[in-house]
């Protein structure tokens, strides 16, 4: 008896070759949004002045009025992250 494994077509192994990259593909294309989508925690922000009087307004990174090149979402103008860096 011959093992089905060894039955396959070429057929068979390119559309296996084809659709697990996309599939890949897909999940991590939907994975990233998720991800994307609030990284606050992942930068350590929060609604008041940092060290040494430190805060978004006075950040290179800082979008007024109230948003940031790399922390996501909307920010406040007197908040602070570790991404903080001098104008």
């Amino acid at each position: 008896m011959k093992d089905d494994s060894q039955n396959r077509t070429r057929a068979d192994a390119l559309k296996q070759i084809v659709l697990l990259p996309a599939l890949a593909a897909a999940l991590a294309g939907g994975a990233l949004p998720a991800v994307a989508a609030d990284n606050k925690k992942q930068f350590k922000y929060q609604d008041k002045p940092g060290k040494n009087g430190e805060k978004c307004s006075t950040c290179s990174l800082f979008k007024p009025p109230s948003s940031c090149s790399v922390v996501t979402g909307k920010i406040s103008p007197n908040g602070w992250c570790v991404a903080w860096s001098k104008k």
